[in-house]
């Protein structure tokens, strides 16, 4: 069984087309664990109207405490033998779960399994999985089913780059990620998260003085240190 994993901060309307998709995917042996981080949105009404959906849902409900509490705080109640965290605004391909869990019981040496993925209309086109390239920067997201007995659960300091930092874990633990060379999710734009809030590549290189760029290289630098990159 695979759990998914949502958590969800004043991500009401997003989380709707969230549990549509999910509603649509072509392997049903999922349970879905929602961990409401402290929203002020009508979030529990949305619960409400679509748990009698879902053969096996699990609502949790807490005070404000961050993406990686919230999380773990999900893998804590999870009964499935994969794990997959889906962010409230991400949309599934029918097949999402379906090609992922294949394509993990088919490369049995692989302990995660991800893919490429639109950001609103902008294509993240990733590459297979490469130890050397994931310690030069961060490519895999969270949105990636991992087998539960190898997941070592996320680190609370982390406050960005969480995704970077728990690949680089596991690679460190001996463990590895496989490619689906598909667009399988779509991530939803709202509010503050728009395209003219992403920077292309070449900012984070040649603008260093702009507020966001140094927010990333003070994060950046954190997870170097942890792990001990150059």
């Amino acid at each position: 069984m695979i759990s998914i994993i949502i958590p969800v901060y004043n991500q009401a309307e997003e989380i709707k087309k969230c549990f549509d998709s999910i509603l649509l995917q072509s392997y049903s042996n999922y349970e879905i664990i929602v961990v409401n981080d402290g929203s002020s949105d009508n979030i529990d009404e949305v619960i409400k109207n679509y748990q009698t959906k879902f053969a096996k849902f699990i609502y949790i409900s807490q005070r404000n405490q961050g993406a990686c509490i919230t999380r773990n705080n999900g893998a804590k109640e999870a009964k499935g033998d994969y794990l997959i965290f889906c962010d409230a605004d991400v949309i599934m391909d029918p097949k999402m779960l379906e090609t992922m869990l294949q394509t993990l019981e088919n490369n049995s040496q692989a302990s995660f399994c991800y893919s490429s993925f639109l950001w609103g209309k902008k294509l993240f086109k990733l590459w297979p999985y490469d130890a050397e390239k994931l310690k030069q920067m961060p490519y895999i997201t969270t949105t990636s089913l991992i087998k539960k007995e190898h997941f070592p659960g996320l680190d609370n300091t982390i406050k960005k780059f969480q995704d970077w930092d728990l690949w680089l874990t596991m690679s460190e633990q001996g463990h590895s990620g496989i490619w689906v060379d598909k667009v399988l999710f779509k991530i939803q734009l709202s509010g503050t998260q728009t395209m003219s809030s992403w920077l292309p590549s070449f900012a984070y290189k040649f603008m260093p003085w702009l507020k966001q760029v140094k927010k990333y290289n003070k994060a950046k630098e954190i997870i170097k240190q942890k792990h001990k990159l150059k």
